[in-house]
């Protein structure tokens, strides 16, 4: 996803998600796992997986407001199997997506996606 330029500073313009408090996205994602019979400690333990974040860690995270963009950027253990995510999201194959931080919003929605859809945590989690 290419980012808008500028005018004003000539510079490329942050897509508004990244700017976005992880703590208004992170009821949504449980949202939507919840309303296919999911739970929870489920998006949780998707969430630990891919960003190496803990239960303390991740609800200082939302109270404290911090942004998308922040929340993948000081993510303490980025998952290297995150890299055989694959598949479309929203129209996008999230393999082909260049921007690092784009990109790493996209995994987190894949997985959820897949979640959602009822595949086996073991799968989702790149176990096997």
């Amino acid at each position: 996803m290419k980012q808008k330029a500028d005018p004003a500073a000539g510079a490329p313009k942050k897509h508004r998600v990244y700017t976005m408090p992880f703590a208004r996205v992170y009821p949504l994602l449980v949202a939507k796992a919840e309303k296919k019979g999911r739970t929870k400690a489920e998006v949780d333990e998707i969430i630990f997986w891919l960003t190496g974040y803990g239960p303390a860690k991740l609800d200082a995270i939302l109270e404290a407001g911090t942004d998308y963009e922040t929340f993948f950027a000081e993510a303490p253990r980025p998952n290297p199997s995150r890299a055989n995510i694959k598949g479309l999201i929203c129209g996008v194959r999230v393999e082909e997506i260049e921007e690092p931080t784009m990109r790493e919003i996209r995994y987190l929605d894949k997985l959820i996606d897949e979640l959602a859809r009822g595949k086996a945590m073991d799968k989702i989690l790149r176990a096997g």
